[in-house]
């Protein structure tokens, strides 16, 4: 009866240990794959082109710091802080930043392929050239974001905030636009031909011009090319 005893306390023990080793982030650890920073405070650090695919950054603030071209695919940085922080170049395939805040955040040229960030607050970020290929921005905030020249292909922009965001070159096969807010958000020159969801209502508060390819059934506003004034 006592080595039962015994035999229990120990396996108490092990899994107080276990689960304390998870629960609490070593926010000293050098930065490589699977490092755990979960609410660490890592803002204005240089972290450029860093391997640290696979970490947990839940809650972690990175603003203001240099992640261009770090490997951070299949990373966690749910509710992660990545205002006025760099990504240039980064790798993101299937990271998940689900409630992240971006704002001002640099993503040019970056990865992003699969990755998710649904409820992301992304004012005034730049995803200029980006590869967001299937990626999840559903119900994101967009405002003023710009996305010139970005692959949104198979993208989730369903009930985004895309109010005055630039579009320009985009890429747009088979992304979902149903419900996105699109208050002057520009789209010039590009193909909107096979994009989902989208309706004459959000086209009439967007800014098009001439060489906007539209979906069948839709109309090219009277009001394009917009004013430079009302921008």
């Amino acid at each position: 009866m006592t080595g039962s005893l015994l035999r229990r306390a120990a396996l108490a023990l092990q899994i107080l240990v276990l689960g304390t080793s998870v629960a609490y982030a070593d926010c000293g650890d050098q930065p490589e794959p699977k490092v755990d920073w979960t609410k660490c405070q890592k803002q204005r650090k240089m972290l450029s082109g860093q391997d640290l695919r696979n970490g947990r950054f839940e809650k972690t603030d990175f603003s203001f710091t240099d992640l261009s071209k770090a490997r951070l695919a299949g990373a966690v940085l749910v509710r992660a802080n990545l205002t006025g922080s760099s990504l240039s170049g980064a790798d993101l395939r299937r990271a998940d930043l689900t409630k992240a805040m971006g704002s001002r955040a640099i993503f040019e040229g970056a990865n992003l392929t699969q990755a998710v960030l649904a409820k992301a607050e992304l004012n005034r970020a730049t995803f200029s050239r980006a590869n967001l290929l299937d990626a999840d921005l559903s119900k994101a905030e967009l405002g003023r974001a710009h996305l010139t020249l970005a692959k949104l292909d198979g993208t989730d922009l369903s009930y985004a905030y895309l109010a005055r965001a630039d579009l320009g070159g985009a890429s747009l096969v088979g992304t979902n636009l149903t419900g996105a807010y699109m208050y002057l958000t520009r789209l010039t020159g590009i193909d909107l031909s096979q994009a989902i969801g989208l309706t004459q209502q959000q086209l009439d508060l967007a800014c098009g011009d001439e060489g906007t390819k539209l979906p069948a059934g839709l109309e090219r506003p009277g009001s394009w090319p917009c004013d430079a004034e009302e921008d």
